[in-house]
Parts: structure tokens; sequence; C-alpha cells
């Protein structure tokens, strides 16, 4: 089945801004890798920062978890899953992202998008900490577990791992998964009531 235009600008957006960084993706680079006019661009997308939200939230991986995860599997896997997503969702979405900062009006317009949209990059923290508290709530981690301050060591140490390997050029998937795992274990240890595993 044939993809709609939206769906080809939104794949050719993604492949443009990893490639490229998205301050350097141009909507004509964009309009030629998913084989259409830049008129039918804008028949889609106000502009390339609406694009480029679009491309965060249908084409790249999600990392939050589901506030109904709490109560199911353990904490420890949960938090694996979480670590493990958040590991992939900034390996793909750094190098995108990063480049927003190189033109300041391009991240005004950014900024301005994310606030009518409600979303922005404290979202993930504010999902995490979110899932943290249900767990709480739930006596599944130490009634005195600051579910914010977790959410920001877990969420934190993920970007950093993104920073780290793209600024030494190190793209390894490999190590999402000892990385996570490592991680994980390290932010079990402050969060589970005495005696307890995961």
């Amino acid at each position: 089945m044939a993809r709609n235009t939206r769906e080809r600008i939104l794949d050719a957006a993604a492949e443009v801004m990893r490639a490229r960084g998205l301050a350097h993706a141009t909507t004509k680079e964009i309009a030629r890798a998913a084989d259409c006019s830049e008129a039918a661009l804008y028949k889609h997308f106000r502009d390339k920062t609406e694009i480029f939200v679009g491309v965060l939230r249908e084409r790249l991986p999600r990392f939050a978890p589901d506030p109904d995860l709490a109560g199911r599997n353990t904490v420890a896997e949960n938090l694996l899953a979480t670590a493990r997503s958040a590991l992939e969702f900034y390996r793909v979405t750094f190098p995108m992202a990063a480049s927003i900062f190189a033109e300041p009006r391009l991240l005004a317009a950014h900024q301005e998008s994310l606030r009518r949209e409600a979303t922005g990059p404290d979202l993930p923290n504010q999902e995490v900490a979110a899932y943290l508290r249900a767990e709480r709530d739930l006596g599944r981690i130490a009634a005195t577990a600051d579910p914010e301050a977790a959410a920001a060591l877990l969420v934190g140490a993920c970007f950093q791992h993104a920073f780290l390997a793209r600024f030494r050029d190190e793209d390894d998937p490999g190590t999402l998964d000892r990385t996570a795992a490592a991680l994980t274990a390290a932010l079990l240890a402050s969060l589970l009531p005495p005696g307890e595993i995961g």
C-alpha cells in the first residue's frame, strides 16, 4: 500500500535531519527526499519546526513509561525497559535536537511550537516521575523515594550517555543494554524498600 504524502514527508524529514541536523535540513532537501514539491510540504505542515515536531512524535522511538505499568512486572523490569528506550531515543534524536541551538530564530520557533503543543524536553522527566509516584503509592518503592529526583537522574544519565557517544563518535547500539542495566541497578539501590530486590 502506498504511503500518503504526509507519511513520505515525515519519513524523508527523519532521514535528512539525522544526516544533516535540523538546522541544516532544508525544506528543499526534505521535499526532494520525499519525492514531492516544497509546496506539498506546506499543505501538511506550517513550517520546518512543525515537521520536526511531527518527526519527534511519529517517527522516533518513545521512551517514557506508560503510567499503567505501575504494579505490573517488577520495578526493575520497568525501569530497565525505560532506560533502554531512553538511551535509544537520545541516541537517535541527539544529533537532530542539538543542532537547533545553532540558530537562535529556529530555537525560538521550536520553543514556541512546543509550548503550543504542551510538550517539550521536560515531559519525559515528568512521565518517569509520575510512574515512580504510582509505584511509591503501591508500596513497590520506598516511601522516602523522591520520584522527581530519581527521574532526573535516570533521564539525565541517558541523555549524557548519548551526548558522550556522539562526541566520541561511538554509535554502538550494543552498549545500550549494558548501560541500561548499570543505570537501573544504581537507581534501584536508592528506590527499593530495604531488603527488596526489585
